[in-house]
């Protein structure tokens, strides 16, 4: 797969990554947060199988969510 090539190796001392479930009230969705901090970015994934939701990648704003937890 081309795009896989175009993706550098994984190094623990490349990111810094903190990973949190959180959950959007207004679209009632639970997400499984990847939060690049270098970047100040965050990969929000769907947790819910009940509807079809994709991958979001955005700029981090800790006041739009509820965030329930940390994790490693």
């Amino acid at each position: 797969m081309i795009v896989m090539s175009l993706i550098p190796p994984w190094d623990s001392n490349t990111f810094h990554l903190n990973k949190y479930i959180d959950f959007d009230k207004d679209n009632i969705i639970f997400y499984n947060n990847l939060y690049l901090k270098d970047y100040d970015l965050v990969i929000k994934i769907p947790l819910s199988e009940k509807k079809f939701h994709s991958n979001k990648i955005e700029k981090f704003n800790l006041a739009k969510y509820l965030y329930l937890l940390d994790y490693e």
